[in-house]
């Protein structure tokens, strides 16, 4: 696969790219750049997991790690060059371009086209020719990395956007959406795609990604347009996020923590 960076083979090659972006975003004020600066903390994140023997097999993580920001990089220059995309990332490169979400939105959304639909395909490629179940506990544990983001995530742009930290203390229903969103689909739908794109043959799965597209283009919905309650709740959230898209971008890129 190529982008506009060229051949990527290495994770230290995503994390190069993710910079690009990220710095494009913030050049051009543009709010698809809140999820490529989570997005390279989490793929900074598996490398640190390969150096200190967290995976059981390292160099497939990295390969797997590279297949799946491709799938991820490869979207967004698309977008940027007027070229088609899954559903799933079109949802979320629509709501980049509205002013409303919040930036937690944007990237939930992103992490449901990602996690979803791109960590399944990703699975199945890097397992080609080998049984899949070999590669569960590391799915699991890159999909624990990712998916506990959301706690933090939330914590930390509390930290940011204060009216973020006391709406959510007086709304549990807005806190549960988030953790259910992405904890649920995440852990339970990601690999049972992965082992069913597995166990069907190649010239079926362009069939199976469609399929699965569509799905999780209508699950984006739940974030997008997540209710009354909700929605009257993220827009007292949006008036007290203060600054330019850029610059919250920038604070992203500083103040979100992983786990350890």
């Amino acid at each position: 696969m190529k982008t506009d960076k060229g051949k990527i083979e290495t994770i230290d090659q995503v994390i190069d790219v993710l910079g690009h972006i990220i710095s494009d975003s913030e050049k051009q004020n543009e709010a698809s750049g809140y999820f490529a600066a989570l997005y390279q903390k989490v793929t900074i994140k598996v490398k640190e997991g390969i150096a200190n023997n967290y995976f059981d097999d390292g160099p497939r993580m990295e390969k797997l790690d590279v297949i799946f920001a491709l799938r991820y990089i490869d979207a967004y220059y698309a977008w940027k060059n007027n070229q088609p995309v899954t559903q799933s990332w079109q949802c979320a490169f629509d709501l980049s371009s509205l002013y409303q979400p919040i930036v937690f939105q944007h990237l939930l959304i992103g992490m449901n086209a990602h996690i979803n639909l791109d960590l399944g395909i990703a699975a199945a490629e890097v397992s080609k020719d080998k049984d899949i179940t070999n590669l569960q506990a590391d799915f699991n544990k890159i999909n624990e990395i990712l998916s506990s983001l959301v706690v933090e995530v939330q914590s930390n742009l509390a930290e940011i956007w204060p009216t973020l930290k006391f709406l959510l203390k007086l709304s549990g229903k807005v806190d549960d959406f988030m953790v259910d969103f992405s904890m649920k689909l995440a852990r339970n739908g990601a690999w049972k795609f992965a082992t069913k794109m597995a166990n069907c043959k190649i010239d079926e799965w362009d069939k199976q990604i469609e399929e699965r597209d569509m799905k999780i283009a209508k699950k984006a919905n739940l974030v997008s347009s997540p209710g009354l309650i909700a929605s009257a709740i993220f827009l007292i959230i949006r008036l007290g996020e203060r600054g330019s898209v850029a610059k919250k971008i920038s604070r992203l890129k500083y103040q979100i923590k992983l786990i350890s």
